[in-house]
């Protein structure tokens, strides 16, 4: 703001206070502010018909075209409904900048709408909320186009180029219930979330399917190469169906880290009560072992201990051992990133605050809307690279050096 600027604002303040203005009613609902910005805005309509005419109200008129009264209009504003009358001519070409032809609200009203549907509100409860807060009566058929008039942002942002190669990339999912063919079904939303070689977060990109595999994997992976993703490092993942085999056809260098986190859970999911905390612990030596050799060890101590009561657990580790233990390759620093997923568990954290709060989604669209008004608004923060990243790319300079 220029100091002109300010320098008006602050006589109009000092005006204010000279008058003894009541701030309290000032600021009321239907107070002096909504009437101020009422008469703004009036005034401005109406400098805008002299420019448009070429001459002021009381002036020299040096056309045909003429002022011919005034209409009514109602404009939605944060402030509330401003009554507005705005000026019209004989010739009907009056076309107002500030407030356009067939405007009914102004656009902090749609980011205000946006900012509740981003938050897992459904268009019912938005409606009543603008109600509440404005004291204006939208239709929910308005709400639906100002939501709807996201989707072509949201398929720009999903088919936007990617950088050429990301240190690491996670996966994961969350389930959502839509409605679909007159049924509400579970659906999976699955995330994918990278670090560049700055060491910054970004979300690749959202799917949506009732059942993975090979070919969905394959699908989404093919998308991603053909946005200008020509390599990852390190992918980090749950068990998904088909996803190693995805990743090995399109990124066959690509090393795939089964989440740790996972795995555990797994592991613990049908083990007593009784036996739980040391079983975690059993298993705390296999993932915290120094080298690979130290952790098959542990492993097999483990299964000597467990293996007759809970079979399970070893066999699982046993199966996915190629894919459990890429971390060990590398220093403290790049395994804590790589097995704690932090950054993809926070970030669904975020993601399901809001699908619980949505219950049903209507439709597929629906969930996309939601989750990327959420993600920019998340992503806004991410400014800085994740803690000690210049230790983890100096690794990386070395052992990918042929890559980078």
């Amino acid at each position: 703001m220029s100091k002109s600027d300010q320098e008006k604002i602050k006589q109009a303040v000092d005006l204010l206070i000279d008058k003894d203005t009541d701030l309290t009613s000032f600021f009321a609902k239907d107070g002096m502010l909504k009437e101020l910005t009422k008469n703004l805005f009036e005034r401005a309509l109406k400098a805008e018909m002299d420019e448009h005419l070429g001459y002021s109200k009381y002036g020299r008129r040096e056309t045909e075209n003429s002022r011919n009264g005034v209409g009514k209009k109602s404009l939605i504003t944060e402030g509330g409904v401003l009554e507005l009358e705005v000026p019209r001519d004989r010739n009907a070409e009056f076309s107002p900048v500030l407030v356009p032809k067939r405007q009914t609200r102004i656009d902090g009203l749609d980011q205000k709408i946006l900012s509740l549907y981003a938050k897992g509100m459904s268009i019912s409860d938005i409606k009543m909320q603008i109600q509440e807060l404005y004291g204006a009566e939208i239709s929910e058929s308005l709400i639906s186009r100002v939501t709807d008039n996201i989707m072509d942002e949201v398929r720009s942002w999903q088919h936007r180029p990617l950088e050429a190669i990301y240190a690491i990339v996670y996966f994961d999912a969350l389930v959502v219930k839509v409605r679909q063919d007159k049924r509400i079904i579970n659906k999976a939303v699955y995330v994918a979330l990278g670090i560049d070689l700055t060491g910054r977060k970004d979300i690749l990109g959202l799917w949506i399917s009732e059942n993975e595999g090979a070919k969905f994997w394959l699908n989404n992976f093919t998308e991603m190469k053909n946005r200008g993703l020509k390599d990852i490092l390190i992918a980090c993942s749950d068990n998904l169906t088909g996803m190693s085999e995805a990743i090995a056809a399109v990124y066959p260098e690509t090393e795939h880290q089964l989440c740790i986190v996972h795995q555990i859970r797994s592991s613990l999911a049908y083990v007593s009560y009784k036996d739980r905390k040391k079983v975690a612990a059993d298993l705390k030596l296999v993932y915290g072992s120094v080298t690979e050799d130290e952790a098959l060890g542990a492993l097999s101590d483990f299964d000597l201990k467990w293996g007759k009561q809970y079979p399970h657990i070893a066999k699982s580790w046993q199966n996915n051992w190629e894919n459990l233990v890429v971390f060990l390759q590398y220093p403290e620093v790049i395994r804590r990133i790589i097995y704690t997923t932090n950054a993809i568990e926070g970030l669904n954290s975020q993601l399901r605050k809001v699908t619980n709060n949505k219950r049903v989604f209507p439709s597929d669209d629906s969930v996309f809307k939601t989750l990327y008004l959420t993600i920019d608004y998340i992503t806004r923060k991410w400014s800085m690279p994740i803690q000690n990243w210049g230790e983890a790319m100096a690794h990386f300079l070395i052992k990918f050096e042929d890559r980078i």
